[in-house]
C-alpha cells in the first residue's frame, strides 16, 4: 500500500469537510499497511490486505506537498515509482522536478489553485529529473489525485495519490484479452476455485451443460459426471491444486443434458497463480471428442478387421482337407471377432456329390465339422438345439439358418431370454454360386452387439473359407478319381505265383499332413509266365497326380504285352524305355526317336520318366533274373542270415534312352524272401534315404513268420504314416517246386521219340494221380514232339510241371517259331496246333538261349475249369 503523509490536518475551505472525511477515508483504507506489523489504531486491529490485491498489480504512490509547494514528504512506493529517495524528493519542486518546460506554466496555475484548497484529478505526462550525472530520466504518464489538507499550524498543503497510467493501461488490455480468450473460446473453459466449485464458466460450457455461464457458478464436478468419473476428476483436480503439475489430455466420459448418447471429451487441466504466486484455482479447457472418438473406433475396427481379413488369408486354405479348413476358419475368428462359432457343411458335398442336394429350401441335411468356443466347452445352442460336432442335422423350414442356406443372405439371430448368446449371424458359405455350408457366429452376452461393418466383415470370411473349402472338395474328388483309376490298375486282390508266397501293401499319399497330396505313380505286378515261371515288377512314374497314373496305366500294360512275349529281363526294360519316351511325344516312340537324333531342334513334348526293377522267377531252378531301370536294389533275406540288398546295376530311368539294361542271375535258396519296393517306404522330408534303406533292412529281423505279417511289421516300424508319397511293397517268399513234380526226358530226334514221350507223360500222369488228363496229355504231346521231329533241330526235351496246373513243354534248337494256321477242308494236315489250342487253358512258344519252348498248359481236375473232350474237338476240326 501507499504510504500517506501523516500530518493533514482539517481545511478551511467550504469543501474541507468532503475533502477531511475523503482524506479520513482514505486513511483508513490505507491504514491496512499497517496490519502487517500487528498496529492498533483506537480500539479495533487492522488487517494487512491478503497477497493477490490489486495493489500487487497496479503501480500506486503517495507524497505531501508543503505550503511552500515543494515536496515535504515522499513515500517508499514514491520511491519505487519514480525511482527517487526520499532525500532527494523532499524539497524539489514538484512541478520543476516532474513537468516538463512546455507544461509547466500550466502546472504552476494548478499549483495555485491546489494550494488555494481546490480537489484535483488529471492525467499528467511527467519525466525523470536529471540523475547526479547530469542525464534525463525516462518519461511517463500518471493519473493524479490531490486532496487539500492542512498543517499543525492551519497552513494550506495537499496529498497527491499517483497511479502509473500505463501500467492501467496494460492492465486493462491484459483483461481484455483474458476475458475475450475465455468468452470466445470454442472450448469448454471453467475457472475451478481450490474448493473444487466453479469459479466461472465460459459461453461454451454453458451452451453444452445448459444455462446462462453464470447459472454454473458454485458447481461441482458430480454435478455432471457420474459418481465414478466424477470422484477420478476431483482426485485428479485435487493432485493439481498440490502439486501443481498439469494434466494433458484427459479423457473424461460423462452425458450433457436432455441426451442419453454417451459424450468424451479431452481436458487440459493446470494450476492458476496470483501476482503474488499464491494459487487461486485450477483452469479447466475441455474439448469434445466424441466425434474423434467413434472415428478413432471405426478406423481401430477397420485395422482390426483388415487384420483379421490377413490372417484368415494367411492361416486358411494351407489344407486340402474340408474338415481342417473349416477349423482353420474358427481358429480366425474366435476369440478376435467372435465368441462362439459353428461350422456346418452340406452332407451331400462330404459324400462327394457333385451338386449339394435340396438348395432350393435349404433344409438338406448338414455336417457339424467343427464348433469353437472362447467362453466355455458347452455345445452351441445360438440357433436351437445343441448338435454335437460330427453329428447330422437339418434346419426346419422356416428357421434363420435355412432362409440364410434358401437366398444365400446372412441373417441375424436374436439370443434367447435367459442364455448365453446375446446375437448369432448365420451366414451362407457361397463358392463359385453354390452354397456348400453355412457358419455361425455368435457374440455372448455383454459384448459388443453385430454392427453393419461386422457383418460384412463376416460375409467375407465365409465366402473365402468357402472357396478354400470348394477347391478341398474339387480336390478329394479329383483325388479319389485318381485313386481309383490307379488302383484300378494295380493287381486285383491278392496275386498268386506258381513256387512263390505272395505279399502285397501299397498306400497312397494322404493329405494327413496338411500339405497338398496327389496320388502318384507306383505300381507293382505280379505276372505268370509259361513254365511255372513268374515275373514280379515294382515301378515308381516320377511325377504326381492324374497325369502320372496315367502313365502308371500305360508302362503296366506295356509290362504285362512285354512279359507274354517271354522276353529276357534286360530286353522287357529297353522296350520300356522306348514306350516311355514315346508317352510324351506327339507322334509316340518313332517321333521321340526322331526328336531324338536332332539335338538342335527344341523339343516341346513332356517328359515321362519312371524307374522299375523287373525280375523273372523259375520256380523249377529256383533262379531269378533281375533288370534295373534306376529303381532301389532288392532285398533278399535268406534263411538263418540278415537282410542285404542285391548288387543289381542301377540303369538309367526309363524314358532317358541311349543305356543299355544289365541283367543279373540269382539263385535263391528254399524259404528265402525277396521283398521290392519303392522310394515312399524308404524316404521322405525328415528321413534321408540312406537312413530309411537302413531302417528296411532292420526291420526284415523274421523273415520265418507269415508273409502278411511281415508286411505289416515292416509299414508299423518304419515312418509311413507321413504321407508324401506312395508307397508299394511287394514280398515273396521262395517255395521252389518240388523235385517230384517235374518229369524231365531227352528224346532222340528219330521217329520212335513220339511214342516214347507218350509213354513217358502217361507214366508220370499215372504217378501224379492225374488219370483224368492221361488221353488229352498223350494226344497234345504227340503232336508237338511230332513238330519237332519235322520243323525244329537238335535233339528234343520234354518236360511235364505240375503245381496249380499242369505244364508241358518241349524244347528243341530250331529257331523258327510254330505259327497257327486254319487248314482247309481238304489238306491233310496243318491241324495240330488247332488241336492244341482247342483242348488246352492256354498254349504259346518262346525263345530261350539254345533255340525254344512250346507249351501247353492243362487245369487239374476237379478246379473250377473242366477238361474239353478230345473227340468233341476232334469233330470241331471238320
Amino acid at each position: 500500500m501507499s504510504e500517506i503523509p501523516a500530518k493533514a490536518t482539517g481545511s478551511e475551505d467550504p469543501s474541507e469537510g468532503a475533502r477531511a472525511r475523503a482524506a479520513d477515508g482514505l486513511a483508513s483504507a490505507v491504514g491496512g499497511a499497517l496490519a502487517a506489523d500487528g498496529v492498533r489504531t483506537g480500539d479495533a486491529m487492522w488487517q494487512s490486505s491478503p497477497p493477490g490485491s490489486i495493489y500487487d498489480y497496479i503501480r500506486v504512490a503517495s507524497f505531501s506537498i508543503g505550503p511552500d509547494g515543494l515536496v515535504n514528504q515522499w513515500s517508499l512506493r514514491a520511491e519505487h515509482l519514480f525511482g527517487i529517495p526520499a532525500d532527494r524528493a523532499v524539497g524539489m519542486d514538484p512541478i520543476e522536478a516532474f513537468i516538463d518546460p512546455r507544461h509547466r506554466e500550466r502546472g504552476m496555475r494548478k499549483m495555485a489553485e491546489i494550494l488555494d484548497g481546490r480537489e484535483w484529478t488529471g492525467v499528467v505526462p511527467f519525466r525523470m529529473p536529471r540523475d547526479v550525472e547530469g542525464e534525463c530520466g525516462h518519461e511517463g504518464l500518471a493519473e493524479v489525485y490531490v486532496m487539500p489538507t492542512r498543517t499543525e499550524e492551519g497552513e494550506k498543503a495537499a496529498v497527491c495519490i499517483v497511479v502509473d497510467v500505463r501500467t492501467l493501461r496494460t492492465i486493462e488490455t491484459d483483461l481484455a484479452a483474458s476475458q475475450a480468450i475465455f468468452s470466445q473460446s470454442p472450448f469448454g473453459f471453467l475457472l475451478i476455485d481450490p474448493d473444487l466449485r466453479v469459479r466461472r464458466a465460459n459461453q461454451r460450457f454453458a451452451s453444452i451443460f445448459g444455462g446462462t455461464p453464470d447459472d454454473h457458478r458454485g458447481k461441482g464436478v458430480h454435478d455432471y459426471l457420474q459418481r465414478g468419473e466424477a470422484e477420478r476428476v476431483a482426485a485428479t483436480l485435487r493432485r493439481v491444486l498440490e502439486t501443481g503439475n498439469s494434466i494433458t489430455d484427459m479423457h473424461v466420459t460423462g452425458f450433457v443434458p436432455g441426451s442419453d448418447e454417451r459424450r468424451h471429451w479431452s481436458v487440459n487441466l493446470y494450476r492458476v497463480h496470483s501476482g503474488s504466486g499464491r494459487p487461486i484455482g485450477v483452469a479447466w479447457l475441455g474439448t469434445d471428442i466424441t466425434a474423434r472418438r467413434a472415428a478413432a473406433r471405426e478406423a481401430a475396427a477397420a485395422r482390426r478387421n483388415l487384420a483379421l481379413l490377413n490372417e484368415a488369408g494367411a492361416r486358411i486354405g494351407n489344407s486340402l482337407d474340408l474338415e481342417t479348413t473349416a477349423r482353420q476358419l474358427l481358429d480366425v475368428v474366435v476369440p478376435g471377432f467372435c465368441d462362439l462359432a459353428t461350422v456346418d457343411l452340406y452332407q451331400g458335398l462330404l459324400a462327394g456329390d457333385e451338386t449339394p442336394p435340396g438348395l432350393a429350401d435349404g433344409s438338406a441335411e448338414l455336417r457339424r465339422v467343427a464348433f469353437a468356443s472362447a467362453v466355455s466347452d458347452a455345445p452351441f445352442a445360438g440357433t436351437g438345439v445343441p448338435v454335437a460336432v460330427g453329428a447330422v442335422h437339418h434346419y426346419p423350414f422356416n428357421s434363420p439358418c435355412a432362409d440364410a442356406l434358401r437366398t444365400a443372405r446372412p441373417q441375424t439371430v436374436p439370443g434367447e431370454d435367459g442364455g448365453l448368446v446375446q446375437s448369432t449371424l448365420a451366414v451362407p458359405m457361397v463358392a463359385h454360386d453354390t452354397v456348400v455350408g453355412l457358419v455361425q457366429f455368435a457374440r455372448t452376452k455383454g459384448s459388443e452387439p453385430f454392427g453393419d461393418r461386422d457383418r460384412d466383415l463376416a460375409v467375407e470370411l465365409a465366402a473365402r473359407a468357402a472357396v478354400c473349402i470348394d477347391n478341398a472338395r474339387l480336390y478329394r474328388r479329383e483325388h479319389e478319381r485318381a485313386l481309383i483309376l490307379q488302383r484300378s490298375l494295380l493287381p486285383p486282390g491278392d496275386p498268386e505265383a506258381s513256387g512263390l508266397d505272395i505279399a502285397c501293401r501299397y498306400l497312397p499319399g494322404t493329405v494327413n499332413t496338411g500339405r497338398p497330396s496327389e496320388v502318384g505313380g507306383d505300381w507293382f505286378d505280379v505276372i505268370e509266365l509259361p513254365g511255372h515261371r513268374t515275373a514280379l515288377v515294382v515301378g515308381d512314374v516320377m511325377g504326381r497326380g492324374l497325369r502320372a497314373a496315367v502313365a502308371m496305366g500305360e508302362l503296366r500294360t506295356a509290362v504285362r504285352t512285354l512279359a507274354q512275349l517271354d522276353l529276357e529281363p534286360a530286353e522287357v526294360l529297353s522296350q520300356l524305355d522306348e514306350i516311355a519316351r514315346g508317352l510324351g511325344a506327339p507322334g509316340g516312340v518313332q517321333q521321340a526317336t526322331r526328336a531324338a537324333r536332332r539335338p538342335r531342334e527344341a523339343d516341346l513334348s513332356e517328359v515321362y520318366l519312371a524307374t522299375c526293377v523287373y525280375a523273372v522267377y523259375d520256380s523249377v531252378t529256383r533262379r531269378c533274373t533281375f533288370a534295373n531301370a534306376g529303381h532301389l536294389p532288392p532285398v533278399l533275406v535268406e534263411p538263418g542270415e540278415p537282410a542285404l540288398m542285391l548288387d543289381v546295376p542301377p540303369g538309367m530311368p526309363l524314358g532317358v534312352g541311349g543305356e543299355p539294361f544289365e541283367e543279373v542271375e540269382v539263385e535263391l535258396p528254399e524259404g528265402a524272401l525277396l521283398a521290392l519296393y519303392t522310394d515312399g517306404l524308404v524316404e521322405s522330408r525328415d528321413h534321408p534315404l540312406d537312413e530309411g534303406l537302413q531302417a528296411f533292412v532292420s526291420a526284415l529281423s523274421d523273415p520265418t513268420q507269415p508273409l502278411e505279417d511281415v508286411c505289416d511289421h515292416v509299414l508299423n516300424t518304419l515312418d509311413t504314416h507321413h504321407g508324401e508319397d506312395d508307397i508299394a511293397l511287394l514280398m515273396a517268399r521262395v517255395q521252389g517246386l518240388p523235385t517230384d513234380s517235374v518229369g524231365d526226358w531227352t528224346l532222340p530226334r528219330e521217329p520212335r521219340s513220339v511214342g516214347r514221350a507218350r509213354e513217358y507223360a502217361r507214366a508220370q500222369l499215372l504217378a501224379w494221380d492225374m488219370e483224368p488228363l492221361v488221353d488229352t496229355t498223350e494226344l497234345l504231346v504227340s503232336e508237338l514232339v511230332t513238330n519237332a521231329l519235322r520243323y525244329g533241330e537238335g535233339e528234343i526235351r520234354l518236360r511235364l510241371l505240375l503245381d496249380r496246373t499242369l505244364v508241358c513243354e518241349v524244347w528243341d534248337s530250331g529257331l523258327v517259331q510254330p505259327r497257327r494256321r486254319r487248314a482247309r477242308d481238304t489238306d491233310e494236315g496243318g491241324r495240330g496246333l488247332q488241336l492244341v489250342g482247342l483242348l488246352s487253358a492256354a498254349w504259346g512258344s518262346r525263345r530261350t538261349p539254345r533255340g525254344k519252348t512250346v507249351w501247353f498248359e492243362l487245369p487239374l481236375p476237379g478246379g473250377d475249369t473242366s477238361l474239353t473232350d478230345p473227340a468233341e474237338a476232334l469233330l470241331s476240326l471238320f
